[in-house]
């Protein structure tokens, strides 16, 4: 699973079959501490995630498997919001 944030919101007149009664996000990609990471991505959103908010994700398979039909072509898919991240502190293991 990979943390983004939500930065927007995508509009499309027609969208694959399986995605219906989804919408699709925009999400930055992030550090566990919410630094930006790399280039800005479409998901599908499954948890009704909001502009602004901290999300997890997947990708590849997994996505494509989080819908009700694993026949898809989704290739991220929004799976969780986060609430809170919790790191040990430095030099002590889990």
């Amino acid at each position: 699973m990979h943390f983004a944030r939500v930065v927007g919101t995508v509009v499309c007149t027609v969208k694959v079959p399986a995605w219906r009664g989804h919408r699709l996000l925009l999400v930055q990609p992030t550090d566990p501490h919410g630094e930006p990471q790399g280039r800005t991505l479409v998901a599908v959103d499954l948890v009704s995630a909001a502009p602004g908010q901290r999300v997890f994700y997947v990708r590849g398979r997994e996505a494509a498997n989080a819908l009700p039909d694993p026949d898809n072509p989704a290739d991220a898919a929004i799976v969780g919001i986060v609430d809170d991240v919790r790191a040990p502190a430095a030099g002590r293991s889990v």
